[in-house]
Protein backbone atom coordinates (compact mmCIF):
# COMPACT_ATOMS: atom_id res chain seq x y z
CA UNK A 1 0.00 0.00 0.00
CA UNK A 2 3.52 2.24 0.44
CA UNK A 3 3.62 2.20 -3.43
CA UNK A 4 0.08 2.93 -4.78
CA UNK A 5 -0.56 6.75 -4.57
CA UNK A 6 -3.67 7.48 -2.79
CA UNK A 7 -5.80 10.44 -4.01
CA UNK A 8 -8.24 12.19 -1.67
CA UNK A 9 -10.84 14.36 -3.73
CA UNK A 10 -11.83 16.92 -1.64
CA UNK A 11 -10.41 17.47 1.38
CA UNK A 12 -12.64 19.61 3.64
CA UNK A 13 -12.92 18.76 7.71
CA UNK A 14 -13.54 15.22 6.95
CA UNK A 15 -11.87 14.31 4.22
CA UNK A 16 -8.51 16.40 5.33
CA UNK A 17 -8.83 14.53 8.76
CA UNK A 18 -8.30 11.25 6.58
CA UNK A 19 -5.57 12.90 4.87
CA UNK A 20 -3.80 13.59 8.01
CA UNK A 21 -4.54 9.91 9.03
CA UNK A 22 -2.76 8.75 5.94
CA UNK A 23 0.02 10.93 5.36
CA UNK A 24 1.65 8.94 8.96
CA UNK A 25 1.52 6.10 6.68
CA UNK A 26 2.59 7.35 3.55
CA UNK A 27 3.66 10.50 1.34
CA UNK A 28 2.65 9.19 -1.82
CA UNK A 29 -0.95 11.24 -2.22
CA UNK A 30 -2.87 13.55 -4.10
CA UNK A 31 -4.94 16.24 -2.83
CA UNK A 32 -7.75 18.09 -4.88
CA UNK A 33 -10.26 20.55 -3.50
CA UNK A 34 -12.90 22.84 -5.49
CA UNK A 35 -10.71 25.77 -5.34
CA UNK A 36 -7.63 24.44 -5.30
CA UNK A 37 -6.58 26.64 -2.20
CA UNK A 38 -7.76 24.27 0.23
CA UNK A 39 -5.93 21.40 -1.04
CA UNK A 40 -2.46 23.38 -1.96
CA UNK A 41 -2.34 24.21 1.57
CA UNK A 42 -2.68 21.06 3.13
CA UNK A 43 -0.59 19.29 0.71
CA UNK A 44 1.63 22.00 2.09
CA UNK A 45 1.08 21.02 4.98
CA UNK A 46 1.66 17.41 4.78
CA UNK A 47 4.24 17.13 2.20
CA UNK A 48 2.23 15.88 -0.49
CA UNK A 49 0.98 16.71 -3.47
CA UNK A 50 -2.05 18.30 -4.71
CA UNK A 51 -3.57 18.36 -8.16
CA UNK A 52 -6.91 18.28 -10.56
CA UNK A 53 -9.44 15.69 -9.88
CA UNK A 54 -8.96 14.36 -13.30
CA UNK A 55 -5.55 13.93 -12.59
CA UNK A 56 -6.04 12.30 -8.75
CA UNK A 57 -8.94 10.01 -10.68
CA UNK A 58 -6.15 8.72 -13.59
CA UNK A 59 -3.23 7.72 -11.02
CA UNK A 60 -4.21 6.86 -7.71
CA UNK A 61 -4.92 3.55 -6.83
CA UNK A 62 -7.02 4.15 -3.99
CA UNK A 63 -9.41 7.30 -4.66
CA UNK A 64 -11.23 8.49 -1.53
CA UNK A 65 -14.49 10.52 -2.55
CA UNK A 66 -14.50 13.09 -0.40
CA UNK A 67 -17.31 15.62 -1.36
CA UNK A 68 -21.05 15.92 -0.25
CA UNK A 69 -23.85 13.82 -1.25
CA UNK A 70 -25.26 16.86 -3.51
CA UNK A 71 -21.56 16.88 -5.17
CA UNK A 72 -21.35 13.73 -6.12
CA UNK A 73 -23.17 13.67 -9.67
CA UNK A 74 -21.34 16.41 -10.52
CA UNK A 75 -17.76 14.65 -9.44
CA UNK A 76 -18.39 11.57 -11.44
CA UNK A 77 -19.87 13.41 -14.77
CA UNK A 78 -16.06 15.49 -14.37
CA UNK A 79 -13.84 11.49 -13.77
CA UNK A 80 -15.91 9.23 -15.01
CA UNK A 81 -14.60 8.76 -18.39
CA UNK A 82 -11.09 9.23 -16.88
CA UNK A 83 -11.87 5.93 -14.61
CA UNK A 84 -13.21 4.08 -17.46
CA UNK A 85 -10.59 4.85 -19.60
CA UNK A 86 -7.82 3.18 -16.90
CA UNK A 87 -6.52 -0.62 -17.32
CA UNK A 88 -5.01 -1.10 -14.08
CA UNK A 89 -6.97 -2.32 -10.86
CA UNK A 90 -8.27 0.70 -8.59
CA UNK A 91 -10.59 0.96 -5.73
CA UNK A 92 -13.36 3.94 -4.70
CA UNK A 93 -13.63 5.25 -1.18
CA UNK A 94 -16.64 6.54 -0.46
CA UNK A 95 -17.42 8.57 2.57
CA UNK A 96 -21.05 10.35 1.31
CA UNK A 97 -23.98 9.58 3.77
CA UNK A 98 -27.03 8.76 2.34
CA UNK A 99 -25.46 7.00 -0.82
CA UNK A 100 -25.22 3.33 -1.03
CA UNK A 101 -22.72 1.03 -2.81
CA UNK A 102 -24.92 0.85 -5.56
CA UNK A 103 -25.88 4.53 -5.46
CA UNK A 104 -22.30 5.19 -5.84
CA UNK A 105 -21.97 2.23 -8.74
CA UNK A 106 -24.94 3.81 -10.31
CA UNK A 107 -22.55 7.18 -10.69
CA UNK A 108 -19.78 5.93 -11.60
CA UNK A 109 -21.05 4.07 -14.68
CA UNK A 110 -19.39 0.27 -13.79
CA UNK A 111 -18.77 -1.65 -10.71
CA UNK A 112 -15.73 -0.29 -9.52
CA UNK A 113 -13.88 -2.30 -6.29
CA UNK A 114 -15.59 -0.10 -3.55
CA UNK A 115 -15.35 0.61 0.18
CA UNK A 116 -17.85 2.49 2.02
CA UNK A 117 -16.81 4.72 5.26
CA UNK A 118 -18.37 6.58 7.36
CA UNK A 119 -15.97 8.37 9.48
CA UNK A 120 -16.20 11.17 12.04
CA UNK A 121 -14.37 14.49 12.98
CA UNK A 122 -12.02 13.04 15.80
CA UNK A 123 -10.33 11.10 12.92
CA UNK A 124 -8.48 14.52 12.99
CA UNK A 125 -6.55 13.53 16.21
CA UNK A 126 -6.64 9.76 16.09
CA UNK A 127 -9.82 9.32 18.15
CA UNK A 128 -12.20 8.64 15.24
CA UNK A 129 -14.73 6.08 14.99
CA UNK A 130 -15.19 5.08 11.53
CA UNK A 131 -17.56 2.77 10.06
CA UNK A 132 -16.95 0.46 6.50
CA UNK A 133 -18.05 -2.22 4.51
CA UNK A 134 -16.32 -3.17 1.36
CA UNK A 135 -17.72 -4.45 -2.32
CA UNK A 136 -15.60 -6.10 -4.88
CA UNK A 137 -12.72 -5.49 -2.29
CA UNK A 138 -10.13 -8.20 -1.90
CA UNK A 139 -9.06 -9.14 1.90
CA UNK A 140 -5.60 -8.04 0.72
CA UNK A 141 -7.39 -4.80 -0.31
CA UNK A 142 -8.92 -4.24 3.13
CA UNK A 143 -6.75 -5.01 5.04
CA UNK A 144 -4.32 -2.45 3.02
CA UNK A 145 -6.79 0.23 3.71
CA UNK A 146 -6.99 -0.55 7.49
CA UNK A 147 -3.13 -0.38 7.80
CA UNK A 148 -3.39 2.92 5.59
CA UNK A 149 -6.06 4.41 7.88
CA UNK A 150 -5.29 2.90 11.49
CA UNK A 151 -4.00 6.54 12.55
CA UNK A 152 -7.23 7.85 12.09
CA UNK A 153 -8.95 5.71 14.97
CA UNK A 154 -10.71 2.97 15.29
CA UNK A 155 -12.58 1.00 13.03
CA UNK A 156 -15.41 -0.97 12.54
CA UNK A 157 -16.70 -3.54 9.31
CA UNK A 158 -20.79 -3.25 9.79
CA UNK A 159 -23.81 -4.13 6.84
CA UNK A 160 -24.39 -1.95 4.76
CA UNK A 161 -27.80 -1.82 5.63
CA UNK A 162 -26.97 -0.51 9.00
CA UNK A 163 -24.13 2.06 8.05
CA UNK A 164 -26.75 5.38 7.68
CA UNK A 165 -28.01 4.86 11.91
CA UNK A 166 -24.25 3.99 12.53
CA UNK A 167 -23.19 6.81 10.55
CA UNK A 168 -25.71 8.91 12.21
CA UNK A 169 -24.83 7.94 15.79
CA UNK A 170 -20.85 7.97 15.38
CA UNK A 171 -20.78 10.82 13.17
CA UNK A 172 -23.29 13.15 14.11
CA UNK A 173 -22.31 13.09 18.14
CA UNK A 174 -19.31 15.06 18.01
CA UNK A 175 -21.75 18.08 16.96
CA UNK A 176 -24.22 16.81 20.03
CA UNK A 177 -21.11 16.27 22.90
CA UNK A 178 -19.81 19.86 21.74
CA UNK A 179 -23.52 21.61 22.69
CA UNK A 180 -23.13 19.33 26.13
CA UNK A 181 -19.99 20.69 26.92
CA UNK A 182 -20.68 24.10 25.69
CA UNK A 183 -23.85 23.68 27.84
CA UNK A 184 -22.01 22.15 31.03
CA UNK A 185 -19.72 24.90 30.29
CA UNK A 186 -22.15 27.85 31.01
CA UNK A 187 -23.75 26.08 34.08
CA UNK A 188 -20.40 26.72 35.55
CA UNK A 189 -19.69 30.43 34.39
CA UNK A 190 -23.31 31.05 36.01
CA UNK A 191 -22.60 29.71 38.65
CA UNK A 192 -18.92 32.38 39.01
CA UNK A 193 -16.63 29.57 37.54
CA UNK A 194 -13.99 31.07 35.06
CA UNK A 195 -15.31 30.50 31.13
CA UNK A 196 -11.67 28.76 30.07
CA UNK A 197 -11.66 26.57 32.86
CA UNK A 198 -15.30 25.50 32.61
CA UNK A 199 -14.77 24.32 29.47
CA UNK A 200 -11.52 22.26 30.41
CA UNK A 201 -13.30 20.65 33.55
CA UNK A 202 -16.26 19.42 30.85
CA UNK A 203 -14.24 18.60 28.20
CA UNK A 204 -12.20 16.35 29.95
CA UNK A 205 -14.95 14.89 31.98
CA UNK A 206 -16.90 13.50 28.57
CA UNK A 207 -13.50 12.47 27.47
CA UNK A 208 -12.78 10.50 30.83
CA UNK A 209 -16.15 8.93 30.89
CA UNK A 210 -15.71 7.82 27.80
CA UNK A 211 -12.52 6.52 28.70
CA UNK A 212 -14.02 4.58 31.80
CA UNK A 213 -17.02 2.82 29.33
CA UNK A 214 -14.71 2.07 26.75
CA UNK A 215 -12.30 0.59 29.79
CA UNK A 216 -14.79 -1.78 30.90
CA UNK A 217 -18.11 -3.58 30.39
CA UNK A 218 -19.94 -1.67 32.72
CA UNK A 219 -23.56 -0.52 31.25
CA UNK A 220 -23.14 3.39 31.21
CA UNK A 221 -26.72 3.44 33.69
CA UNK A 222 -24.60 1.75 36.58
CA UNK A 223 -21.26 4.20 35.77
CA UNK A 224 -24.29 7.11 36.32
CA UNK A 225 -25.38 5.19 39.37
CA UNK A 226 -22.12 5.24 41.13
CA UNK A 227 -21.79 8.84 40.97
CA UNK A 228 -24.95 9.70 42.31
CA UNK A 229 -24.77 9.70 45.80
CA UNK A 230 -28.00 9.24 48.38
CA UNK A 231 -29.17 12.46 48.40
CA UNK A 232 -26.70 13.90 47.14
CA UNK A 233 -25.94 17.03 44.18
CA UNK A 234 -25.22 14.70 41.07
CA UNK A 235 -28.78 13.25 41.43
CA UNK A 236 -30.58 16.18 41.44
CA UNK A 237 -28.98 16.94 38.54
CA UNK A 238 -29.54 13.86 37.32
CA UNK A 239 -33.36 15.00 37.93
CA UNK A 240 -32.92 18.70 36.34
CA UNK A 241 -32.23 16.45 33.03
CA UNK A 242 -35.16 14.38 32.99
CA UNK A 243 -37.41 16.85 34.10
CA UNK A 244 -36.42 18.77 30.66
CA UNK A 245 -36.59 16.01 28.85
CA UNK A 246 -33.07 14.96 28.07
CA UNK A 247 -33.11 11.24 26.93
CA UNK A 248 -35.83 11.94 25.21
CA UNK A 249 -34.16 15.25 23.39
CA UNK A 250 -31.38 13.01 22.53
CA UNK A 251 -32.73 10.30 20.75
CA UNK A 252 -35.02 12.51 18.98
CA UNK A 253 -31.91 13.98 17.65
CA UNK A 254 -30.32 10.88 16.62
CA UNK A 255 -33.74 10.12 14.90
CA UNK A 256 -33.88 13.33 13.05
CA UNK A 257 -30.49 13.80 11.70
CA UNK A 258 -31.03 9.11 10.39
CA UNK A 259 -34.49 10.42 8.49
CA UNK A 260 -32.35 13.71 6.84
CA UNK A 261 -29.34 10.98 6.02
CA UNK A 262 -32.13 8.60 4.45
CA UNK A 263 -32.91 11.63 2.74
CA UNK A 264 -29.64 12.63 0.73
CA UNK A 265 -29.50 9.61 -1.27
CA UNK A 266 -32.67 10.28 -2.59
Amino acid sequence: MADTTIAFLGCGNMGGALARAAAQRTRNIILTSGSGATAAKLAETLGVRCGSNKEAAAEAGMIFLGVKPQIMPSLFDEIRDVLAAREGRFILVSMAAGLTVADIRRLAGREYPLIRIMPNTPAAVGQGMILYCGDGVTDEEMNGFLGLMEAAGQFDEIAEKYMDVAGTVAGCTPAWVCQFIESLADGGVACGLPRAKSLRYAAQAVLGTAALYLSGDEHPGTLKDAVCSPGGATIQGVRALEKGGFRSSVMEAVIAAYEKTLSLGK
